[in-house]
């Protein structure tokens, strides 16, 4: 008996298996395809995100006994797919979470005064992250698109979203991702009669918002979903931040944890009653029947992906690991400082037009110092974040739970303790995103409670400070380049 996480991701789809003791059996990765058509603009084709999925799940599968007793659903938030209801097609390359091609759109509903009623009806700021302003897009740069949603055949979802429809033919979301919209009212969890109308976009195409945890639906029998799905429940859907939160056990107040992906992302516990701040996100942790847990959240656009860049781009090192066995090499990074605003700068500065930067560069700087650059500016990115939650939230923050792939990075994480003063504690299982999509799918199936998960999370190495280091000296330094990144738009 097993539980199968589905972690559809910005550059991978992931299937792991785990036991009713919540190990991992198994895992597959298929990668997934970015599109850049035009500067600023990150696309994916919805087909390949739904044909990559099932190919992990095949692949993880195939050798596997395990009967599956339910399925949880985990996914990159805000991307933006609209398909026909009719043919199950979609209309357009989905719009990633990265894409900034709204800018303007926000721009102009900023200057409108809109931004304090977007706020404090949905938690966010008023951004081309979240998918509002990328549906409304899709629907003005599509005729096929409006004329559907005129003769109600047009459906919208995030991948999540997607993925269920897919899989069960039913219409829903999440209340985790709904909040990811900037079209949900955070305090009745509906979508928002005003703001869809004025963005006009039609309450028509949008999915039923249900609980994290509950039956979204049974998977069809079908030849492009491996049959080993076929007749099983989907008890469970989360964002994937939301999802990570909940598989570090992030369940007291304060808890915090950090996932190093393609981006990076804090979410603090807050508790039943949301928290609002204007320089970072409030939003649902989860819901589950009459429980509401909500979240502050800093949200860091580029995190993992700078690293990818120094391999794919730069060709300064072959593979991610060669970044630490460098960034190891030398004692610090030689006064080179690293902004990642690949894709614009997210909480607290929220500035869709910075771009990345290196910074203090002389003629005796290396690959090296690069490298280690590159892993203190995503750790003083999350450092901007923390200390950002702590001032909002009034809540001391003891230690930090981090997960992702670039947590694997030993310098990375002793960084982060050093900047932060605080304990990191890494888990034994990493991809805490998909533990967490299986730990509410047991939940959903009825399998377990809360106090019950409450013991499933295992640390595998704390990271604590060291003292008399200079990292707080250099914060100040990339502080003041990130303000020279902003003055240079």
């Amino acid at each position: 008996m097993a539980i199968l996480a589905l972690d559809q991701g910005t550059t991978s789809s992931r299937a792991i298996l785990f036991d009713r003791s919540f190990r991992p059996l198994g895992q597959k990765n298929v990668p997934l395809t970015q599109h850049y058509p035009k500067e600023g603009w990150v696309e994916h084709d919805a087909e390949e995100i739904f044909r990559s999925q099932m190919e992990a799940a095949a692949l993880l599968l195939a050798d596997k006994s395990e009967k599956i007793d339910c399925i949880g659903i985990t996914n990159q938030r805000e991307t933006t797919i609209l398909w026909n209801a009719e043919t199950g097609k979609p209309v357009a390359p989905a719009i990633v979470w990265q894409c900034r091609r709204t800018a303007p759109e926000c721009e102009e509903l900023i200057g409108e005064g809109l931004e304090s009623t977007v706020k404090a009806t949905t938690g966010l700021p008023i951004d081309a992250y979240f998918s509002a302003t990328k549906i409304a897009w899709l629907l003005s740069h599509s005729p096929e698109a409006r004329s559907l949603a005129d003769e109600g055949k047009l459906r919208f979802g995030t991948v999540e979203c997607w993925l269920v429809w897919k899989l069960t033919g039913n219409h829903l979301t999440d209340v985790t991702n709904a909040s990811r919209t900037m079209l949900m009212n955070l305090t009745t969890m509906e979508w928002d009669p005003d703001l869809c109308r004025r963005l006009g976009i039609p309450m028509s195409i949008l999915p039923k918002i249900v609980d994290n945890a509950g039956l979204f639906g049974i998977v069809r029998e079908g030849f492009d979903i491996p049959p080993a799905m076929w007749g099983k429940p989907v008890t469970a859907s989360a964002g994937d931040q939301q999802a990570a939160l909940f598989g570090q056990t992030c369940f007291a107040l304060g808890d915090t944890k950090n996932t190093y992906g393609t981006g990076c992302f804090a979410l603090m516990n807050i508790g039943s009653r949301p928290i609002f701040d204007e320089k970072l996100i409030t939003t649902v942790g989860w819901k589950i029947g009459n429980d509401v847990t909500y979240a502050l959240e800093g949200s860091v656009f580029n995190a993992g992906s700078a690293i990818q860049w120094l391999r794919d781009e730069l060709k300064l090192i072959s593979s991610a690991p060669e970044c630490d066995v460098l960034a190891g090499q030398v004692e610090d990074s030689g006064g080179v400082i690293f902004v990642p605003a690949f894709t614009g700068l997210g909480a607290p500065h929220w500035d869709m037009y910075a771009r990345g930067a290196l910074l203090g560069l002389t003629r005796g700087s290396n690959r090296s110092h690069i490298c280690r650059a590159v892993l203190e500016g995503i750790a003083y990115q999350s450092a901007e974040l923390i200390f950002a939650m702590q001032k909002a939230s009034g809540i001391p923050i003891r230690s930090l739970k981090v997960d992702g792939g670039a947590s694997v990075s030993v310098p990375m994480m002793q960084f982060q303790a050093d900047l932060l003063n605080i304990t990191v504690d890494r888990p034994a299982v990493i991809e805490s995103t998909a533990l967490g999509a299986a730990m509410l799918a047991g939940i959903g199936a009825g399998l377990y409670t809360m106090a019950e998960l409450s013991k499933v999370r295992i640390s595998d190495r704390n990271f604590d400070p060291q003292p008399e280091t200079a990292a707080l000296e250099g914060y100040a330094r990339w502080q003041a380049a990130v303000r020279a990144v902003q003055a240079f738009e």
